[in-house]
């Protein structure tokens, strides 16, 4: 069996912020059974730049995190073929929507899976130490890691800011669990169209950048003070 405390040092070393490992078995038909979750936090002097709506910080910001991202997976992915290994990097240039902003396996349920956070209602990764301040990445393998306690159930709680802050009115306010559709507690469309109309006007680019919900979360606010 590989070392799965050597895996998580070679990762912490290379600039991960968080790592879990997932058993992966219940949604995956491959060999590759195994999942490496990988997390960086967002600068606290970002976020809180972001009070008003997204600036070029922000954005180079969300650029650079997702090359390092791509750069760790690529390493990890490396470092369990040396060891025989099959191993898949999750990379930006790899990953494609496969419908509906969706993807075949989220960065998102490998992390919960991990145990490295929950679901916020603003259908991010949040976690007890950043927030939802982080950019994620992950890798499958067949190589047998020591995996972590999923989590399956929001620690959200009654908290309501991130859906009284969107901005699009894309969030409801119910709670996820494991098994709840993502549709049935966030809307991506109305949260793509107003990020995109927001960062159209703040920063005069086509993309879909926004920001708040990650920024007003009780959990980040924790983070950034």
């Amino acid at each position: 069996m590989i070392n799965s405390e050597e895996v998580k040092r070679k990762l912490y070393h290379k600039g991960a912020s968080l790592v879990g490992f997932a058993n992966l078995e219940s949604v995956v038909d491959t060999d590759m059974k195994y999942g490496i979750s990988v997390a960086i936090n967002i600068p606290a002097k970002v976020i809180i730049s972001i009070c008003d709506g997204p600036n070029i910080e922000y954005l180079n910001q969300y650029y650079f995190l997702n090359n390092k991202l791509n750069e760790i997976a690529t390493f990890a992915a490396e470092y369990l073929h040396q060891r025989g290994y099959e191993a898949f990097a999750q990379t930006t240039d790899v990953v494609k929507e496969c419908g509906n902003y969706r993807t075949l396996l989220p960065h998102k349920t490998v992390a919960t899976m991990s145990g490295i956070g929950w679901i916020g209602k603003n259908a991010l990764l949040t976690t007890e130490e950043f927030g939802s301040a982080i950019r994620l990445t992950s890798i499958t393998t067949n190589a047998k890691l020591i995996y972590g306690k999923p989590v399956t159930k929001s620690k959200c709680g009654n908290c309501l800011k991130c859906k009284e802050a969107c901005p699009g009115k894309a969030i409801s306010g119910e709670l996820w669990h494991v098994g709840i559709d993502r549709d049935e507690f966030f809307n991506p469309i109305k949260c793509r169209g107003k990020a995109r109309q927001i960062a159209n006007e703040k920063l005069h680019k086509e993309i879909t950048l926004c920001g708040k919900c990650i920024e007003i979360c009780p959990y980040t606010q924790k983070y950034i003070k």
